[in-house]
């Protein structure tokens, strides 16, 4: 048995977050990602997933997939430095420095390995790392790696973070980070203020953009898109696993700052790279994320038809534009409940709490698709109605 000799503390843990109701549970989901789906062999509708325009089992994207691992096998079997870098990851940085027109793309395994990279391989000791409070957990850990000092403003408190940065006027470099879509709220970073609290007081702006990119601007560009920004644009990290349905991420900057990462920025140097299959998928997405703007268009109209819906049945939902949809329950337990019930009625909603969350914040977190019906969303509200009047 691999166990520790501190076992019985872990498991008094365990029943601890069990009783408190903030236990998590891995759940089996066979056949494809989309809106209907099975999981643990049951039928359901979801609005539980990041794949926001529908290209999780996109038959093109599949097509490419499969072409390319004829082509090139599966695994990439060594580092982006050494031979991983395949013809595939090279097209698919161009494409992208493109479409977004920044100077330089560089890929990365995962969104996470990507927050890690620009925090710790941009910052050092004598430097300051200035985070909204409710970054991903990715942010936070990249800024708690990084030999920099971290700061932590209120959530989108601008005079908070002016302060902050005041605090860090003796320091070398300063980088203010922030969510350009937050997770779990789904409200938007106030993109334009943040750029001139940067050029104010000479810090650098680094944006995860995971949940806005391919969603948010006419184009699908993402956040700096939607705020029209074209000068002055931040360092933006996008991740493909969401809107784009395939996997992996990237880094957009100008160029001095992307060969910086490639020489020190250890999770990109030190590990494998993403299978060159991954990377053509990803380009047949980028291409249809560029000519079909209908999905755009269709999951705006669905977050509209279901915002309307919730209003009038007076549930607590949070000011967002996008895909994430929060109802706001507070009490842990009570979401847990509200979600079986869902989950009874054959619809699957994300159910998040604490530590997620802040404290009495517990809520349902519910996505959209355009691939989502405006069917399924009357028949979302429809079960929302009938537990709400319970």
């Amino acid at each position: 048995m691999a166990s520790l000799p501190w076992n019985d503390e872990l498991k008094t843990a365990l029943t601890e977050r069990k009783a408190a109701g903030q236990y998590r549970f891995q759940r089996t989901r066979t056949g494809p990602q989309g809106v209907n789906i099975v999981v643990d062999g049951k039928k359901l509708l979801s609005f539980c997933s990041n794949d926001y325009l529908g290209l999780a089992a996109n038959q093109e994207i599949k097509q490419a997939f499969i072409k390319a691992t004829e082509a090139q096998g599966v695994g990439s079997g060594a580092a982006h430095l050494l031979t991983g870098h395949s013809q595939y990851h090279h097209e698919l940085e161009q494409a992208l420095a493109d479409f977004l027109d920044q100077q330089r793309v560089l890929l990365f395994s995962t969104g996470y390995m990507a927050n890690l990279a620009v925090i710790d391989g941009l910052l050092q000791n004598g430097d300051t790392v200035i985070q909204d409070k409710l970054n991903h957990a990715s942010l936070l850990d990249g800024g708690r790696l990084s030999a920099a000092e971290q700061l932590r403003y209120p959530h989108v408190d601008l005079a908070a973070l002016s302060k902050r940065l005041d605090k860090a006027s003796s320091s070398n470099h300063k980088l203010i980070v922030s969510d350009g879509v937050f997770s779990m709220d789904g409200d938007l970073a106030p993109l334009p203020d943040l750029i001139d609290l940067g050029k104010k007081h000479q810090a650098g702006l680094f944006i995860d953009d995971a949940h806005g990119f391919g969603v948010l601007g006419k184009q699908g560009q993402g956040i700096v898109e939607h705020f029209q920004i074209k000068a002055d644009k931040p360092i933006v990290m996008g991740t493909f696993g969401k809107a784009l349905g395939t996997a992996g991420a990237f880094v957009a900057a100008d160029e001095d700052v992307i060969e910086t990462l490639i020489q020190q920025a250890r999770s990109y140097v030190y590990t494998t790279a993403q299978p060159a299959a991954t990377a053509a998928a990803t380009l047949a997405s980028l291409k249809l994320v560029q000519e079909q703007s209908w999905r755009r268009e269709k999951l705006q109209s669905l977050i509209g038809q279901f915002r309307a819906g919730a209003k009038q049945l007076g549930l607590n939902l949070m000011e967002s534009v996008t895909p994430i949809q929060p109802v706001i329950i507070g009490d842990d337990k009570q979401a847990l409940i509200i979600g079986k019930a869902l989950e009874s009625q054959g619809i699957l909603v994300g159910v998040i709490r604490p530590p997620t969350v802040p404290k009495n914040s517990a809520r349902l977190r519910i996505t959209f698709s355009a691939e989502h019906t405006e069917e399924n969303v009357d028949q979302l509200l429809s079960a929302l109605e009938s537990i709400h009047a319970h």
